[in-house]
């Protein structure tokens, strides 16, 4: 099947905006040409919009790609990528990042967004959030160290920040704050710290030129309607007219960065990025305490017709949400590389219930 066959999003005319808006980004597509990129999390969030996202440009711009998406179940990524999984242009991997990967194709670029994401499951398997951490991300890095790699990118987390210092104005990649070690939840803060580490230290010693992608909550157009996160739950709750129920008070403040943004960002990393180094993927316009956030939605999105409940059980550790935090991300490290977001909060939103309603939600 020609790759002009099929587009990248053929049931959602949000999320194929967005993909064609990626393409139309003025990066340095054309090093790219001809080559093989290997994608890990490629059922996730930000790996499948990657995926989309690649392949939108490798149809645009005529690069002659090879996109191998590196998933462990074969029937889950034909569910995500739906029919772009048949282009002859996508190659589905079957593998397991606990395990070193020997691959015979060859792989000029990496992005690492494989990762254990659920909250709950950081503090029900923290070692094995830990295990998925670190040992899979020395095999994608033992990769790219043997296929000699042009670039590679590691997907961590802005809770690698910790909790910073909440007097500073902004956090720059370089205020890491404090994280509490004896605390279980802290299995993903901590190990995506440590593999951040891990990448300067590949870096370093093997000169891999492996950079990471500090990322803040993503959302958008290209989210499942099966989603759970709190920000699916607020669109939800708007879309059919339901009250917003928090179970904390709402105080942490979040940071937030449009899906297409994101994966714009990764590419701005991944070809101009410099080695062994850290780059923080945010909006700085969202940054907004939850509470709020839900305020926003219940206001605007749902025009006043419900309301922000809170109902907090006693045991919220039981649930794994992070713990509060008061800090507003600064991304001006990667902006200096010409990337600029485009969504601001409300039309984050707007775009995500427009491709909510794509999906038949």
């Amino acid at each position: 099947m020609q790759i002009l066959d099929i587009l990248e999003s053929s049931k959602d005319k949000v999320l194929q905006e967005d993909l064609e808006r990626i393409a139309n980004t003025a990066l340095p597509f054309e090093e790219m040409k001809g080559s093989s990129i290997l994608i890990t999390g490629a059922t996730g969030l930000v790996g499948s919009m990657a995926v989309k996202a690649l392949a939108c440009c490798n149809r645009r711009h005529d690069l002659g790609m090879t996109i191998l998406a590196l998933v462990r179940s074969e029937e889950k990524a034909a569910a995500v990528l739906g029919e772009l999984a048949e282009r002859e242009d996508v190659k589905l991997v079957k593998g397991d990042i606990l395990q070193p990967l020997h691959m015979e194709d060859k792989v000029d670029y990496i992005i690492h967004g494989a990762s254990v994401t659920a909250s709950k499951t950081f503090v029900t398997m923290p070692v094995e959030t830990i295990r998925t951490a670190l040992s899979g991300t020395e095999n994608l890095l033992e990769l790219a160290k043997d296929k000699q790699v042009k670039s590679m990118v590691y997907i961590s987390s802005m809770e690698a920040f910790g909790i910073t210092n909440p007097a500073l104005e902004s956090v720059k990649e370089e205020d890491l704050g404090y994280i509490d070690v004896m605390n279980v939840r802290s299995s993903y803060s901590e190990s995506k710290r440590m593999c951040e580490v891990l990448c300067a230290s590949y870096a370093h010693e093997y000169q891999v030129p492996v950079k990471v992608a500090r990322l803040a909550q993503t959302f958008g157009a290209g989210v499942s309607k099966d989603e759970g996160r709190v920000f699916a739950q607020f669109a939800k709750s708007a879309m059919a007219g339901e009250d917003i129920v928090l179970h904390t008070k709402g105080e942490s403040t979040g940071n937030y960065c449009y899906t297409a943004d994101a994966v714009a960002g990764l590419l701005t990393i991944l070809l101009k990025g410099k080695n062994g180094d850290v780059y923080t993927v945010a909006n700085p316009s969202t940054t907004i305490q939850i509470k709020d956030m839900a305020q926003m939605v219940a206001d605007q999105l749902a025009e006043g017709r419900i309301k922000v409940i809170f109902d907090i059980p006693e045991d919220a550790l039981t649930f794994g949400y992070a713990p509060d935090v008061a800090m507003h991300l600064n991304a001006d490290k990667l902006k200096a590389l010409g990337w600029e977001p485009q969504c601001d909060l409300p039309e984050m939103y707007e775009r995500l219930v427009k491709s909510f309603k794509e999906q038949g939600l």
